[in-house]
């Protein structure tokens, strides 16, 4: 595996909050919330977390005492999973609470369910919702930091972090790389997230999909769109895939899954027009033989399950950071 960059490597499991400047943001709602400095924090916390999972016995009790709840609107194994080890590995008492039977499938609004879940006294709620902007107005109505897990097509902020975490862990930076993300631009909320962490980081990034998957304005997000995804991958150090969002799509997909996999699915072919040490990255899960190449999705290029790895990591500086900058509840 690739080594962490001098700047970020540590020879201790250390990862308190204690060793970095107290986080200001009170939630973590969006990339764009954060400055560069603060980005920059929660990699270089994560960065510390990492060796804190690898040992045997993963337990850092940074967060004892605190409560989280994890509050999924929508079905994530990988997402919701993560948070929970995270939560777990610092101390804190994880609830998972199961949306579909709770009182919002019986017609409670989403603000009568902050009241309720602010009245139990959490310190952290961790939010996953279908509709944009649903978590920022759940902020508005407790009184706990809140984490956003993905509201709809908009953001996905810790997704992005664990991205730009795993980059530079391979690539020894972020500054001046080349990344391309390929496929469903329009529906996805990794990208919005991704494109606004790597702006911020001055990397040079492309977006590659068909006319129909580009939303409006996407010009304004990334620094070039390609429709060629063989022109888009040409040079790039890092190839970003991504899933076709069927459930999101409202009638904007694709002609056919072969179709699509013909122009758009990353094999050995297309990948050969990036650089020889381009890495391949995947947010999940992944529709094999769609958008990429099975032997590509598990070969050497490939850093997918290290993705999964970091996102704990990243998960639990987010935590760090967040919960002790004061008593939320």
């Amino acid at each position: 595996m690739a080594q962490a960059s001098a700047a970020t490597a540590t020879t201790t499991p250390a990862g308190s909050s204690g060793d970095f400047p107290p986080f200001k943001q009170r939630h973590l709602l969006s990339i764009a919330d954060l400055k560069q400095h603060e980005i920059i924090d929660l990699l270089d916390r994560a960065e510390r977390m990492v060796p804190v999972s690898r040992q045997e016995r993963k337990s850092h009790p940074t967060l004892a005492g605190k409560t989280q709840i994890n509050l999924f609107f929508e079905p994530s194994t990988r997402t919701q999973g993560s948070f929970e080890i995270a939560g777990k590995r610092l101390g804190a008492l994880v609830m998972n609470m199961s949306v579909k039977s709770s009182s919002v499938s019986k017609g409670e609004t989403l603000v009568d369910t902050a009241a309720t879940l602010n009245a139990m006294r959490p310190d952290v709620i961790v939010v996953r919702h279908s509709a944009a902007g649903a978590v920022e107005l759940l902020s508005q109505k407790v009184g706990c930091a809140v984490i956003n897990a993905g509201d709809g097509a908009h953001e996905h902020p810790t997704q992005a972090l664990l991205d730009a975490l795993t980059i530079r862990r391979h690539k020894g930076r972020i500054s001046g790389l080349t990344v391309a993300i390929c496929g469903d631009i329009a529906n996805s909320r990794v990208v919005r997230s991704n494109l606004l962490l790597l702006g911020a980081l001055n990397v040079r990034t492309r977006v590659i999909a068909p006319r129909n998957l580009l939303p409006a304005g996407i010009e304004h997000l990334a620094t070039e769109v390609f429709t060629d995804m063989r022109e888009g991958l040409k040079g790039c150090d890092v190839v970003m895939m991504l899933r076709l969002q069927h459930e999101r799509a409202n009638g904007r997909m694709i002609p056919s899954v072969r179709e699509y996999y013909h122009f758009y699915g990353l094999d050995a072919e297309k990948l050969s027009f990036a650089k020889p040490d381009a890495i391949v990255m995947h947010p999940g899960p992944m529709n094999r033989g769609v958008e990429i190449d099975p032997a590509i999705a598990d070969g050497v290029q490939s850093v997918i399950t290290e993705q999964v790895e970091m996102g704990v990591a990243v998960r639990m500086a987010v935590l760090d950071a967040l919960l002790p900058a004061g008593d939320h509840a």
